[in-house]
């Protein structure tokens, strides 16, 4: 049951209502935004919610199971505080969001509670952005054992790993930048393929702060990245980068010495030994 003030309870229950909805969005690094459908900006409680032209939601659904609520938000790419460039850099990705209803003409009649909840898939179009937000059981939606699997299912360095990252983990400048997916450090004489599956992370630029798997690493230092970092890439940006492990028992042994905590089962029958071994048994 939703409590609201008497105030509030009373304007609901007049023929004329004058309400608004609100959106407020917390990012993961505090920053807050607010939207509201209402014709000029409404503040309150020192945030600013904005008159966002083309930010809808869809129709909110609850339910008394434990079914995970979700919605829709649609909203154009027309606000500097919300850019294409930010949401895929993952600035928005689980951002808190808080849905509800206020008086316009009086704020102090408090506010009526309408979803709570974090963001999940975000996509892009046209100028325009989609986001799901997921409702508070979504906490509950928790992965409980594991599958067997021929391959290690613990991520390189982790605490199931056990491997040092710091020991494996190297810093740079680049010296030469193609595009802002593959770029070139010449001072890194590693070997080829020493840091592919493993993360670049930079530490100045535009990207400062920001991470993406290495999909190819070659001799001279040109690095290719699995996805194009959402902004430049400049000649004398800094980063760190952490080697990569392909998750096989071969690695795990011989690269990295490691086969006391390799979290996979290498030498269990696959499906197609199963169906081997049937087929043999019918004929």
């Amino acid at each position: 049951m939703k409590q609201i003030s008497t105030a509030l309870a009373t304007h609901l229950a007049g023929e004329v209502t004058t309400l608004a909805t609100c959106w407020k969005l917390t990012r993961r690094d505090n920053t807050v935004f607010g939207f509201t459908d209402h014709d000029i900006d409404i503040i309150l409680d020192s945030v600013v919610y904005k008159a966002a032209s083309g930010f809808t939601p869809s129709t909110i659904q609850n339910t008394a199971s434990l079914s995970v609520d979700n919605l829709d938000i649609e909203g154009m790419l027309n606000d500097g505080s919300i850019t294409e460039v930010d949401i895929m850099a993952g600035l928005y990705d689980f951002a808190e969001i808080e849905i509800f209803r206020v008086n316009y003409n009086d704020l102090t009649q408090g506010i009526l509670k309408l979803r709570r909840g974090w963001l999940g898939e975000v996509s892009l179009a046209k100028q325009q952005f989609i986001a799901e937000v997921r409702g508070l059981t979504q906490r509950l939606s928790q992965t409980i054992g594991e599958l067997y699997s021929s391959s290690c299912r613990a991520t390189f360095a982790d605490s199931r790993c056990k491997i040092n990252a710091s020991t494996y983990t190297v810093a740079g400048l680049i010296t030469n930048v193609s595009s802002h997916q593959e770029f070139k450090d010449a001072s890194r004489t590693e070997a080829s393929g020493i840091y592919n599956f493993g993360k670049i992370t930079f530490t100045s630029g535009l990207n400062n702060g920001l991470s993406m798997e290495v999909k190819e690493f070659t001799s001279g230092g040109k690095v290719v990245l699995v996805l194009p970092m959402p902004y430049n890439v400049a000649i004398g940006d800094s980063y760190s980068m952490l080697q990569g492990c392909d998750k096989t028992l071969s690695t795990c042994t011989n690269q990295y010495n490691n086969v006391l905590n390799f979290r996979g089962e290498p030498y269990i029958s696959g499906i197609d030994a199963m169906l081997e071994t049937a087929g043999t048994r019918n004929r």
